[in-house]
């Protein structure tokens, strides 16, 4: 008997979503629940998954309970799941992640400078090439308005074609974040992205580009950034609102109950941006 293990690397399914112009979905999980939840929907409309867990997350569920969750759910999907480290902040939180079997990782050396951002990258790329696993990495900086992904609300710093094109050349990473006027957490009212940018850094760099801080972004924003140029999306914060505001609007007279109403929230939130996103299925 055949078993499907549809646990894969990002690197193909964001080829293709940058050669067919759409954008891959990326959530973050803290639990059980949001991590099937996401799986869930990606199965049901036989779209690929990057599934995620950010470093700043260890206070709620450590690397060790993340790779068990992500294992399990990428592994009985009938979906292609990728189990991804978001904003791992060293060497030594990629190895692990590698280490425990998560497929791509984002080493995040962007507050960095240029060179040490490199230096960083390049360590976590030769580990992680060695062993079939992709890296993300960040260059420019996308800031915070206040989230979980970020210890600190800081302002965003665009990133520079020029320097783009140098970083990906010195380090061989397989997918890069850029900074075009998203940030982390909610917005009081809608960014205004650099289009003009976006369009700059896709003529000039040949691997798939990332966009952070897709929360309430805006619809028109994110379809614009996900047919114009960039591979995949990472989007959090809206999956937690939507399940606060169900439970709020459920008022929920027992555990189960509400927990059933945050999944709902969840879910409503995964189909819609796989929309948004024009996410096609494999």
């Amino acid at each position: 008997m055949w078993i499907l293990i549809m646990l894969v690397t990002s690197k193909e399914m964001l080829k293709k979503a940058k050669r067919e112009g759409y954008a891959v979905i990326q959530p973050d999980f803290v639990d059980n629940d949001s991590a099937r939840v996401y799986c869930e929907v990606a199965e049901k409309q036989n779209m690929p998954i990057i599934l995620a867990w950010a470093e700043s997350y260890d206070k709620v569920i450590s690397l060790e309970e993340a790779a068990t969750i992500g294992l399990f759910y990428a592994k009985k999907s009938k979906a292609k799941v990728c189990l991804h480290l978001d904003h791992g902040a060293s060497f030594a939180t990629c190895k692990r992640a590698i280490d425990l079997g998560f497929t791509s990782v984002m080493i995040d050396a962007s507050s960095d400078t240029f060179e040490e951002n490199v230096r960083k990258t390049k360590e976590v790329v030769a580990y992680a090439h060695e062993r079939g696993v992709v890296v993300e990495a960040e260059i420019g900086h996308v800031g915070s308005n206040g989230s979980a992904e970020a210890v600190t609300a800081n302002e965003s710093i665009y990133t520079e074609v020029q320097a783009a094109k140098d970083f990906v050349f010195l380090t061989d990473v397989d997918s890069l974040a850029v900074s075009i006027g998203t940030s982390h957490g909610a917005y009081k009212g809608t960014p205004v992205i650099n289009f003009e940018r976006l369009h700059e850094l896709k003529e000039a760099i040949d691997i798939p580009l990332v966009l952070h801080g897709g929360s309430s972004s805006g619809d028109e924003n994110l379809n614009r950034c996900a047919t114009e140029g960039i591979a995949k999306i990472n989007v959090f914060t809206d999956f937690l609102v939507a399940a606060h505001k169900a439970t709020m609007a459920g008022k929920p007279d027992f555990y189960f109950a509400q927990k059933a109403m945050e999944n709902k929230g969840m879910t409503e939130v995964m189909e819609h941006y796989l929309k948004v996103f024009e996410t096609k299925g494999e």
